[in-house]
Formats: structure tokens, sequence, C-alpha cells
């Protein structure tokens, strides 16, 4: 650095010089640097000399025309490495600003005091957190028990009362079957879960609260109503309906907003009756729809095994012993052929 302070210094001093003295000086420099040149083809320059030459590129258009001791790309090289660490400096990583992330270990106590006390909300589970010593605002409080994982308590209660009381519970539902002529029918059936029987089907193009009626009277003639009967909320299922159901002796027990999995064995027999029968045919008329529903109805009970009974039917079809290795099986169509029954032949 010395030298190059000496350097600017001299050329302060000539630029007072004549113009002869300047040429001439110029003269014996150039003829010594090109000796040096000849004797050292690559002489090690320091950090500051490459500074005085990238500083003065920018300064002086002809500073290739005196460049000797390098190629002038090593010059443009040295700058484009000066540019490089200038902006690998002001990238450089910062501290970390906002607010600081919230621990696991502090939202698993959120989520765990959120599933142990049902009726508190943000301002309570942050005044909890604060005598256990925690720093944490009671918005981020809000937000984590937004988050909280939804309690499986009351899925599970659901699960052993229908488990518990499967003898004595029904369910009636709707669901629609688009036609090739008749636009949309609406298929309507009622469903036993002791042994996923169909207690009742219809089909309709209203399905009014009138007509609900009608069916459940079908449904359960001579005192043989079951003691409970889950329905969604649908706007078939109005008072009327409701009221129906009490004369019966029956306690109505509606499903929660938007919660199909409450009414899962009737949900299950839609998906089945979907899948098996009605994704695979087109359906023309009110008629034909009466007519494959009777079909698959009867191949539901006598035919098709259920995995939630034990693989049975639910007519309870009986399975046959002690098969011969070689002893022939034969096929009976159901359906027009989309399932089959098989049996040993005689």
């Amino acid at each position: 650095m010395p030298e190059m302070l000496r350097a600017i210094f001299q050329a302060l001093i000539r630029c007072v010089r004549s113009r002869r003295e300047l040429v001439l000086e110029n003269l014996a420099l150039r003829q010594q640097l090109a000796a040096l040149a000849a004797r050292q083809p690559r002489p090690r320059l320091a950090v500051h000399d490459r500074l005085f030459w990238v500083i003065l590129r920018r300064f002086w258009s002809n500073w290739r025309r005196v460049l000797v001791i390098v190629h002038p790309e090593t010059v443009v090289r040295w700058h484009r490495a000066g540019f490089k660490l200038y902006w690998k400096w002001i990238s450089r990583a910062h501290a970390r600003a906002g607010r600081k992330p919230t621990p696991k270990a502090l939202r698993e106590l959120i989520f765990r005091m959120v599933v142990e006390n049902n009726t508190w909300g943000a301002p309570r589970i942050h005044g909890e957190l604060k005598m256990l010593g925690y720093e944490i605002s009671e918005r981020s409080v809000l937000r984590w028990m937004r988050k909280a994982p939804r309690n499986a308590e009351p899925a599970r209660r659901w699960a052993a009362f229908l488990s518990n009381h499967r003898e004595a519970i029904a369910a009636m539902d709707f669901f629609t079957v688009p036609t090739v002529t008749f636009g949309v029918l609406y298929g309507f059936f009622v469903i036993a879960h002791e042994r996923r029987r169909i207690l009742h089907f219809n089909v309709t193009r209203q399905p009014t609260s009138a007509w609900v009626v009608q069916q459940l009277r079908e449904a359960f003639p001579y005192d043989s109503a079951p003691r409970y009967l889950i329905f969604d909320r649908g706007a078939s299922f109005n008072d009327d309906v409701v009221d129906t159901i009490k004369s019966f002796g029956i306690q109505p027990k509606r499903t929660s907003f938007q919660s199909p999995w409450q009414n899962g064995i009737a949900e299950r027999f839609v998906g089945n009756c979907r899948r098996d029968l009605l994704g695979h045919v087109l359906v023309v008329n009110k008629r034909h729809l009466k007519r494959l529903m009777k079909a698959y109805i009867s191949y539901y009970h006598e035919d098709r095994t259920h995995l939630g009974l034990g693989k049975e039917t639910p007519a309870g079809r009986k399975a046959e012993e002690n098969p011969a290795p070689d002893c022939r099986v034969v096929s009976i169509p159901r359906l027009g052929g989309l399932h089959h029954r098989y049996r040993r032949a005689a």
C-alpha cells in the first residue's frame, strides 16, 4: 500500500513537469517493463496492485494501451471477482426478524389443553401458560388452537353407541340416480344395523315429507319399528317426519352437520350400490331403476358377503363344508352377469 501512495504522489508531481520530460520518462519505464516481462513472464501482483488497475480501468479508457505485465482480460476478471465479493458481503445472512417460532413442546401442550378442557378459550389457555412461565401472546395461542387436532372422543362414543345398540338401530337416507330420459330420480331406503338388511326401498322424483311419512309406514308395519332411527339433516326430513317417527315409538337421531360418517351403515350401502350396480348401467326410467334395485337388494341379502358381518351375508348364507379337492364349482350369474354366486355342483 505505501508503494501505491508513492506512485500517486509521483503522478501528481509529474503533472507539473513538461511534456518532453514525461514522454522520455514513460519511454524509459516501458523499456524496463519490457525487459522485466521478458525475464519473468508471470509477475506476482498484490491485492492493492489489482485494485489499482481495477480503479484505473473505470476512469481511463486507454488503460489497455499501456498494460504490459498482465493481459487485459485478467483485469476484467479481477473486476468481476470484486463485484462477486461485494454482493456476497451484502447478501450475508442477517439475524432473523419477526416473532420467534413456537417450540414444538409448547404447541403440543396447547393441543393437550384444548382436548382436556372443551370449554376453555384462548384467554384461559393463555393465562394457564403464563402461570407456567411460557412467554407467548394470546393471538399465537388462538392461532394454534385453531390447528389443534380434532378430538376423537365423541367419535369413539358414537361408535360405541352404534355397536352396543345395533339390534335396535335402523337408518334411512336418499341417494340420487341420473337417468337417460327421466331426469334425476331419488332412491329412498331404510336399513337395519344388526344384519345390514334393507327393510324398505322405493323411488320417487319429488322426495317430499309426506312421501317419506308414507314410506316409513310401509317400512315399519305391525309394531316392528326399531328403537332408534338415524337420518341426516336433509330438507325432506322435516318436523312432520320427526313427529311421525316419534309416533311409532322410535327415538330420532339426527346426524351432525357435514358428518356423513355418523350414518356410516347407510353411506356404505349407497357406496356399494354405486360400485356394484349403478356405475355399470344406464338407468332409463323409474320402472327400470326399481327392477334393477330389486335384483340388487336380493343379491345384497342372499349372495354378497360383508366384512362387517364376518364375511357372511345379511340373510345368513350357509357355508358348504368339507369340499372335495376335485369337486366342480359352478357360477350363477347375478345382476345380468355383473356378479356371480358360486356353489359346488351336485
